[in-house]
């Protein structure tokens, strides 16, 4: 295992660089890029203070552009795709988010096999699973259930096509003779320092006298933290490079979850912000069923629109569903065949992403200040 080297795609992201941070710290690694669209010059800043544990070269590009991945995969040992547009409300064009994260994804894929890149990690998304009825419990769900996401929203859709490719292309013969070996790691909801869809929903609370909006009160979920997801990475990587282990990850899929409850999306807000002040908005909400056909409706009326004006519904029957289903999985396959144990507990998650949401108060305290002298 001498002198091995990776890329990350979507290294500037939430997840991407959390995974870098990890990276540093393997054996032999003699080079680490980092590949995304644009790198916030902050995190340019983090990734050069690593540059003296190993090298990190930054590559700025489009994942659509072949002889930028070619250059990119060129004497590289492992790729770790997490690059993607994540649209959970619909709001990217769905060519935009067809061709970013399928064609992307087969782009990088035929790039391997011409730089004869032997192993490739997919992080997937529990999307591609489901949920695809409310009415549906999936509890402790596991890799041996045949399920799948029906619905033709372009986000689990487009990761489901993409995850089928990555792990047809298992077995592949490289340009130098060599073989591909691919694996896909399905999240469940990622949470912690930086997480988008908690940081949005803190500063829309902020701006509403501390009430944090509801985003799913009837869903039982199980989210993981981001640094047991980017743990998990390593894991998979370490896996696909070990002859001993490699045959029983190849070509598999793998739940990731840890010791985080089991519990509602608007419960772990809560949890996550109640230090600051911040509380549930009680008013009384309308059942699910009836907010299901609502979503029904508003999809009518923005098909019906769409000839002259592009009506974006603020929720529909995808996103109704999603937000409210009782959708848990376990990691006891990973835990088999990755020796996947959390690397944090939920308390040690639970403290840093509170710690990190009080930035955000601050903040946004700061922003109130100079606006008011």
């Amino acid at each position: 295992m001498t002198g091995w080297s990776c890329l990350v795609t979507g290294a500037g992201g939430f997840l991407g660089q959390r995974i870098v941070r990890l990276l540093v710290e393997e054996k032999e690694l003699k080079e680490i890029r980092v590949l995304d669209k644009a790198f916030r010059p902050e995190l340019r800043e983090e990734f050069s203070k690593l540059q003296n544990k190993t090298k990190l070269t930054v590559l700025e590009g489009d994942i659509l552009d072949e002889p930028f991945l070619r250059r990119a995969c060129q004497d590289v040992s492992v790729v770790i795709h997490t690059a993607c547009i994540i649209d959970v409300f619909g709001v990217t064009h769905r060519e935009s988010i067809m061709n970013v994260n399928v064609k992307g994804t087969q782009l990088l894929l035929e790039a391997c096999v011409q730089a004869s890149v032997p192993v490739f990690i997919y992080t997937s998304t529990l999307e591609v699973a489901g949920p695809n009825s409310y009415k549906e419990i999936i509890q402790n769900g596991h890799e041996e259930e045949p399920l799948e996401n029906t619905w033709p929203a372009p986000y689990p859709y487009s990761k489901k096509l993409a995850e089928k490719a990555v792990l047809a292309a298992n077995g592949w013969t490289l340009k130098n003779g060599g073989t591909l070996y691919t694996c896909a790691l399905r999240p469940m909801y990622i949470y912690g320092e930086g997480g988008p869809f908690l940081s949005a929903s803190i500063n829309e609370a902020l701006n509403n006298n501390g009430i944090l909006s509801s985003v799913g009160k009837f869903s039982t979920v199980n989210p993981v933290y981001v640094g047991n997801v980017a743990w998990a990475h390593i894991l998979a990587l370490r896996a696909l490079r070990d002859p001993k282990k490699a045959p029983s990850v190849q070509g598999q899929f793998y739940y990731i979850s840890d010791d985080t409850p089991h519990q509602s999306y608007d419960n772990l807000n809560y949890i996550l912000s109640k230090e600051f002040g911040l509380c549930l908005d009680s008013r009384w909400s309308l059942p699910l069923s009836l907010m299901y056909w609502i979503g029904f409706l508003l999809e009518v009326v923005s098909f019906l629109l769409s000839p002259v004006y592009s009506y974006q519904p603020p929720f529909n029957r995808h996103t109704v569903t999603l937000s409210n289903s009782v959708f848990t999985f376990s990691y006891k396959k990973a835990q088999q065949d990755l020796a996947y144990e959390p690397l944090y507990s939920w308390e040690e998650a639970k403290q840093k992403t509170v710690e990190w949401v009080g930035s955000l108060v601050d903040q946004h305290k700061e922003t109130l200040k100079s606006k008011t002298q």
